[in-house]
């Protein structure tokens, strides 16, 4: 059941999330997140994640009034005009939609790995810092079948609104494990029985077509810059690239990401 509220100021105490996009990391620490746009939205009302809040212009009311009457819980949307939403946020909406969302329950490691089937397909990210990068990847691990997701302790969470906005709603969909130590938890995952396979461009052994992506895997992805630290690097079973001409450093990892996971969904007939 959802409540219906016009606002015409700044001080209504539930949209204090919208005040404070700019402070992501305040979010994070009050267990919630910002979905942006349309489709992300709608995808959050259709998720079973628990929704705390929506913002519409008000002429938009009916068209979202499916997705907002399915819900099972009570929460208000707030209606208001693009501009005044736009004042509320500090930057220009596209589509003026909004929407926060409760965080999920942390995953232990062998919660998150009880929620595959063999042959399992995990990826990793280290380092990787930017937002929008983190977004795009969890789109990439959706679009090729990847079971789950694993943040390294040094990489941006995917919950930040720029990176479920990169989603495109598919964090809803995609199990994630927040390590706090990548490398112990690469380990545990050689102990449990899955490969983990570098993503490194400066590496001389093996090429992509080479590499085995049929068992259990996780594919480790790290950051353009400074690609995977050296530890993190190490903790792998081997390392794989991407063959290129010798004028080309890398790849955006969100292209070496769609590259790799390909393969692995090729080998594995699904391609």
């Amino acid at each position: 059941m959802f409540t219906v509220t016009h606002i015409a100021a700044f001080d209504e105490p539930g949209l204090e999330p919208y005040r404070t996009l700019r402070r992501a990391a305040e979010h994070i620490a009050q267990g919630i997140f910002v979905a942006e746009g349309d489709k992300v939205v709608q995808r959050l009302l259709a998720s079973p994640f628990p929704v705390l809040s929506v913002v519409l212009p008000e002429h938009r009311l009916e068209e979202f009034r499916p997705w907002l009457a399915a819900r099972t819980e009570t929460f208000p949307v707030y209606l208001a005009e693009k501009k005044f939403l736009e004042s509320l946020v500090g930057f220009n909406m596209f589509q003026g939609v909004l929407a926060v969302g409760q965080l999920p329950a942390a995953l232990s490691l062998e919660q998150f790995l009880a929620q595959s089937a063999a042959p399992r397909l995990f990826a990793a990210v280290d380092g990787l810092t930017s937002a929008e990068n983190v977004g795009l990847l969890v789109r990439n691990c959706a679009a090729f079948r990847v079971q789950g997701l694993i943040v390294g302790e040094t990489s941006s969470s995917p919950y930040l609104r720029r990176a479920v906005r990169n989603s495109m709603g598919t964090i809803f969909d995609l199990p994630i494990f927040e390590s706090t130590n990548l490398v112990q938890t690469l380990q545990q995952l050689r102990a449990a029985g899955i490969r983990t396979i570098a993503a490194h461009p400066h590496t001389d052994k093996k090429m992509l077509s080479q590499a085995d992506f049929t068992t259990d895997c996780c594919v480790v992805f790290g950051s353009e810059g400074n690609g995977i630290s050296a530890p993190v690097l190490t903790a792998c079973d081997e390392a794989v690239a991407i063959p290129m001409p010798p004028n080309v450093d890398s790849l955006n990892v969100g292209a070496a990401a769609a590259v790799f996971l390909y393969e692995a969904n090729r080998q594995r007939g699904r391609a």
